[in-house]
This record gives C-alpha cells, sequence and structure tokens, in this order.
C-alpha cells in the first residue's frame, strides 16, 4: 500500500471517531473539541488532494472562527445538568436505528455504484495558485464579497447586541 492511501485511511478513521465523540459525548466543550480535530482531520484530507490553499482556509475559518463562535454560545447558553431534558429510552433506540438503517442504505449505495469512466479534460484555469484565486476574487467577484463582508459585520453587531444585558436599577 502506498504512503497516501495509509494516511487516506488514518485521517478517514480519525475523522469518523472524532465526528462520533462530537455528536456522543454529553459534555459540551468536550464536544466541541472533537469537532475541533474533525475539521482539522478534514484539513489533512484537502492535503491529500494537494488544495492546499482549501485546507489553509478551512482552518483558519472552521477550527478557528467557527468554534468560538460554538464556544462562545456554549459559554452563553449556561448550559447544567438539571436543564437538560432526558430523553425515553425508546426515542434514543429510535436514532440508533435510523442511524444504522441510513448507514447501510449509503454503504449499499457506494458499493452497487458505477463509476464514470472517461476521458478526462484538462483544466481550463489553475485556481489552485493563490495569486490566480486573489485575482478573480477581487475583479470579477469584487461586490459579492464585500456584501459577505457587511453581511458578517451586521451579524456580528447583532450577536453583539442580542447578547448585552440590560442593566435593571435597584
Amino acid at each position: 500500500m502506498s504512503p497516501i492511501l495509509i494516511t487516506f485511511y488514518f485521517l478517514s478513521a480519525i475523522t469518523l471517531a472524532s465526528a462520533f465523540l462530537t455528536i456522543y459525548s454529553k459534555n459540551p466543550i468536550h464536544s466541541a473539541i472533537y469537532l475541533v480535530i474533525c475539521f482539522f482531520t478534514i484539513a489533512g484530507h484537502y492535503l491529500l488532494f494537494n488544495s492546499q490553499f482549501l485546507a489553509i482556509v478551512h482552518i483558519i475559518v472552521y477550527s478557528g472562527a467557527i468554534m468560538v463562535l460554538f464556544l462562545f454560545t456554549i459559554m452563553l447558553m449556561n448550559l447544567n445538568k438539571e436543564d437538560e431534558v432526558h430523553k425515553p429510552r425508546i426515542t434514543r433506540l429510535g436514532a440508533i436505528t435510523i442511524c444504522i438503517l441510513m448507514s447501510v442504505v449509503l454503504v449499499t449505495i457506494f458499493i452497487n455504484s458505477n463509476p464514470i469512466v472517461g476521458e478526462e479534460l484538462p483544466p481550463t484555469e489553475d485556481y489552485q495558485s493563490i495569486k490566480k484565486l486573489g485575482t478573480l476574487l477581487l475583479n470579477e467577484y469584487m461586490v459579492p464579497f464585500e456584501f459577505a463582508s457587511i453581511l458578517l459585520l451586521v451579524a456580528m453587531i447583532g450577536v453583539v447586541l442580542l447578547s448585552k444585558k440590560e442593566k435593571t436599577e435597584k
């Protein structure tokens, strides 16, 4: 077996295990940490696809910004054990059954699928280059890029205003 295939299997095993532990863990902070591990292993998959820029952006955006947002949300919610709603065993059993059935269906579809075999066309442009991607973003997609930044700024201001507690006079 080639080292790339071994690396792929290793990253896949860690990705699946950390994704399972993210859902299975009862402590929300532990779930967030497992999710960060999952994000980093997915970035490793991007590196295996020779997409370095996408891997770095994935780490910065998801493992950095989104996880900080998740942790702030968890801390703002102030989750306690006594506030947690206990689900009956039948609900848990139903969720496990549906998960197993969906996994069997997906594996069956994957095994029975036929790959499309044909002539691979060479790419017309190389979007792996950061210089080319930056030129494309700041020339052709300047307006949507600016709209996205304004939308994120407004969302950040909204979150700060919503989480701000008003002082009550006593």
